[in-house]
């Protein structure tokens, strides 16, 4: 049984770090990747705030197909280069979005979405999954946002 409830005073940095930590020790040792998917989605809808949307899409050919996730139903498909998740995978690099609606090719899953923060997972180079948070607040994320999404990709890039 694992029981991870953040506490509310913590600084972001502090959320950030016991995050990580969660992340880590939930999926250390489980070889399934999409439990290990399904469970940090949950992990990253419940340590940080404001969001409508958390989770993954996969990485199948050349397009991204929705994986877990916490949120409401979400688009199941996204072509590569398409939108902000497709441009993050063709890129392998994290898009930082503070005003979805000024992003072109924006592909609204959520009308209520203001911004977006995407990070590719990595695997040998090649994107594998990218991680998704949405938020109904502009300029929701930020570089230290980025800066911790890039690490749990990197401690994920073998766990999935």
């Amino acid at each position: 049984m694992y029981d991870f409830a953040p506490d509310s005073a913590l600084s972001k940095a502090e959320l950030h770090g016991e995050l990580l930590s969660a992340a880590d020790a939930i999926t250390a040792g489980e070889s399934d990747g999409v439990a290990n998917m399904a469970n940090v989605a949950a992990l990253i809808w419940q340590y940080l705030p404001d969001l409508n949307w958390a989770g993954f899409y996969r990485v199948i050919g050349q397009e991204l197909v929705l994986g877990p996730f916490c949120g409401k139903p979400a688009c199941i498909r996204i072509g590569w280069g398409k939108g902000v998740c497709g441009t993050a995978a063709a890129a392998a690099a994290t898009q930082l979005v503070e005003d979805v609606h000024a992003f072109p090719g924006h592909i609204a899953c959520d009308a209520a979405s203001r911004s977006e923060l995407v990070v590719p997972v990595l695997r040998d180079g090649n994107v594998i999954v990218i991680i998704d948070l949405d938020s109904p607040s502009p300029a929701r994320f930020d570089s230290e946002d980025a800066r911790a999404l890039e690490e749990l990709a990197a401690l994920l890039s073998s766990r999935i």
